[in-house]
């Protein structure tokens, strides 16, 4: 059988939307325990010139369904609103983006395959297939951002691991 884009992309997107929501779980619990203000994990950022964690987490969001919702109205662009400020915000985009992927419709997917999707950021236009803008441009950014919020909370000291990252694999049987 061969792998659909539905296969390659979906069920992943949600089992690291899983993982990342897991973190945030972690991540709240280690401000309670330590007594930490939310923005000491919030606002942080690996480097000065990186965007924060809670851009992070959201651009997992944006990089799974919100891609997908490009490929819908044929145009994606970065979001530029105001970023979240508060765990219970991002637990609720994490959510919604993982409750909107287990309602996707595989065939609606298969169906923007070859429709054309057009990336934009100011000047900047790319024009790519729908498997190619989930494949070569959301996909990796969704990794990207995903692993730059664990590596987030490695560094500000969370007791967290591989596992964490992961998730719940999908094993035979």
């Amino acid at each position: 059988m061969a792998l659909t884009l539905y296969a390659a992309t979906v069920p992943s997107f949600r089992q690291i939307l899983g993982s990342v929501a897991g973190l945030l779980t972690k991540a709240q619990a280690f401000c309670t325990e330590r007594g930490l203000a939310s923005a000491e994990i919030i606002q942080a950022r690996l480097a000065q010139d990186m965007l924060p964690f809670s851009f992070q987490i959201r651009s997992t969001a944006r990089h799974s369904i919100g891609a997908i919702e490009g490929l819908r109205s044929g145009t994606f662009s970065p979001d530029r609103s105001a970023l979240p400020e508060t765990f219970a915000e991002l637990e609720a985009i994490v959510e919604g983006a993982e409750q909107a992927l287990a309602a996707l419709d595989p065939a609606e997917l298969e169906s923007l395959a070859e429709r054309e999707v057009l990336f934009i950021a100011g000047e900047r236009r790319l024009a790519f297939t729908g498997q190619d803008f989930l494949l070569s441009f959301a996909q990796p950014n969704f990794y990207f951002h995903a692993t730059t919020a664990y590596d987030i909370l490695r560094w500000k000291g969370l007791p967290i691991g591989k596992r964490d990252f992961s998730g719940q694999l999908r094993v035979k049987g």
